[in-house]
């Protein structure tokens, strides 16, 4: 059975929205966001990690087991060991990634904070992430906080979403574009 992007969103939410209400009970926002990143490295990391969380060939058991081991082992404790835990019993696995980002948007609402997911073709250095987060804090009139992640196939520039706009400057975007005017004069 294929699951729909608004049902895993709606799974996310629900899920990132109650741990997200631990967090604030327990005092732990930053804990957990913390343990969450750590939780999203090694998934980025890892293909067998991303295979055990996506393929309903594993068991629940299976799951739940491997997933208990990698966070004993990556010392993941707390709220956000036992989240995990209940995820993967409740094999929801395949939804942790809209999870962490669902927790996120939440956190930095909570803090007055709008999140903005940047996709570059380099890793930024730190003078170019404080000045895109100054860029984009005048547009949004917020703080903002980066969520970064790197592309090589970018080839140069960046994509950039707040919310539902999207800002994509990316050499990959602009030649494909030049690609189809070429196809439409010819």
């Amino acid at each position: 059975m294929a699951k729909s992007g608004s049902s895993i969103s709606g799974v996310a939410d629900r899920y990132a929205g109650s741990l997200f209400d631990l967090a604030v009970e327990s005092k732990s926002i930053a804990a957990v966001e913390n343990d969450l990143a750590r939780f999203e490295a090694l998934l980025a990391g890892s293909d067998d990690l991303k295979r055990l969380i996506s393929s309903p060939v594993f068991s629940a058991d299976e799951q739940f087991r491997s997933i208990a081991a990698i966070a004993d082992k990556a010392k993941i404790g707390g709220l956000v060991g036992n989240f995990l835990r209940v995820v993967a019993q409740n094999r929801r696995l395949f939804a942790i990634p809209g999870m962490i980002r669902a927790f996120r948007e939440i956190a930095a609402r909570h803090r007055g904070e709008i999140n903005a997911e940047v996709t570059s073709a380099h890793a930024l250095t730190p003078a170019q992430e404080t000045e895109l987060k100054a860029t984009l804090k005048s547009v949004a009139g917020k703080d903002v906080t980066l969520s970064l992640t790197v592309d090589p196939t970018l080839l140069g520039g960046m994509v950039v979403k707040i919310g539902s706009r999207q800002i994509d400057t990316s050499l990959r975007t602009k030649l494909n574009s030049l690609k189809l005017a070429l196809k439409e004069v010819g």
